[in-house]
């Protein structure tokens, strides 16, 4: 078992790591929650078919109360009204001040649920649960919740941390290789932005590797887990440093928006914004082209991202509504090295659209 320490302003807490940790939920939560509050799970219906019946085994025989809200699921599902039902869901449930609300799920359902814990009748309890790769390595951690906007991807949301993050590796082995493949994106992420060993690890690593090697898989868990915690520690709330987990995120978000999020599952945008924001570094000589180049091999050598096919005009116009953009200012996150980023506020609207004919050029490929 591995426990991996977040020290925020909020709270302190941990993200547990082991593999079938699913199974002894119960206990875990027991140590934690002395009083057994009532427990709300919120989860999706292909996650509740296959994870539903080990995590309620184990919290009722720990002597938890418990009810099951199933969401839609989805990302365009991640709105306000989403929200504003499963809080009805849980009033309904007889949810009070003392309820603690169990996310179980992916990113979506992560962040619904973080937002709805810490909303619904000003704030209650809160575990992460997450069920994907993309969710164990990032999204499950930090306390950022949010749902989206027509306008661009959480745009309205809180920072609300969770008081425990339980990560089991082994409901990764039933995703979709797609699903799957995409997560690993935020570890090639992680690898960039502050973790050379990561990154150049999974350089070198196939796909076909990667998801057979358990021990190898929960290193990288680990690892990227142990990058977000230090970084989210020492910034919470995005005042600066945690800005750098936003590597690949502002083209990324913008394709998933101007595709109305059907297109590219979320880590292959993000992919695509990696490599994006690496060739405006390049073309900007903030980094050597080789940087450049190991970013785009390493991202393309698991398989065949699905195209980019939006203009650049499109792209360029979600990027001016995204958040991290101010007065007008565009705020890229660029590496200087494998391991090192800087986020750059002077990158011209040309570095960008060159920055999409690359990406659009390799999609063909």
């Amino acid at each position: 078992m591995v426990r991996i320490p977040v020290n925020t302003a909020s709270h302190g807490y941990e993200a547990v790591i082991e593999h079938g940790i699913l199974s002894r939920a119960g206990s875990i939560l027991k140590q934690l929650f002395a009083g057994k509050p009532p427990l709300y799970i919120v989860t999706v219906a292909p996650v509740r078919r296959r994870w539903g019946k080990v995590l309620l085994r184990s919290l009722g025989e720990a002597g938890f109360t418990t009810k099951v809200i199933e969401m839609p699921d989805g990302e365009r599902f991640k709105r306000l009204s989403t929200v504003e039902s499963l809080a009805e869901d849980l009033l309904k449930g007889g949810a009070d001040r003392k309820a603690v609300v169990l996310a179980l799920g992916g990113g979506v359902a992560g962040d619904v649920g973080g937002m709805l814990a810490s909303v619904y009748m000003r704030g209650v309890g809160l575990v992460q649960i997450p069920t994907t790769v993309q969710a164990q390595l990032d999204a499950a951690v930090g306390g950022k919740t949010g749902v989206n906007l027509r306008a661009g991807k959480n745009l309205v949301g809180t920072f609300y941390q969770p008081q425990l993050v339980l990560i089991d590796p082994a409901t990764l082995a039933t995703l979709p290789q797609r699903e799957f493949r995409a997560g690993m994106y935020e570890a090639l992420k992680c690898g960039v932005i502050g973790d050379e060993e990561l990154f150049t690890r999974l350089e070198r690593c196939s796909f076909k590797e990667l998801r057979k090697d358990q021990e190898f898989l929960a290193w990288t868990i680990a690892e990227s887990v142990r990058l977000k915690a230090r970084v989210v520690s020492a910034d919470e709330r995005e005042g600066d440093l945690r800005r750098v987990l936003n590597f690949g995120h502002t083209i990324g978000h913008a394709l998933e928006a101007a595709t109305n999020y059907r297109h590219f599952l979320h880590g292959e945008a993000v992919a695509w914004g990696m490599i994006a924001a690496s060739s405006i570094a390049a073309d900007m000589s903030f980094c050597p082209r080789s940087v450049y180049e190991r970013v785009r091999d390493a991202t393309l050598q698991w398989g065949k991202l699905p195209a980019v096919t939006v203009q650049t005009a499109k792209v360029i116009k979600l990027i001016k509504s995204d958040k991290k953009t101010e007065a007008g200012v565009f705020h890229f996150v660029l590496p200087k090295k494998i391991g090192q980023v800087e986020v750059v506020n002077n990158v011209p609207e040309e570095a960008i659209a060159a920055a999409m004919a690359e990406i659009r050029k390799a999609s063909r490929g």
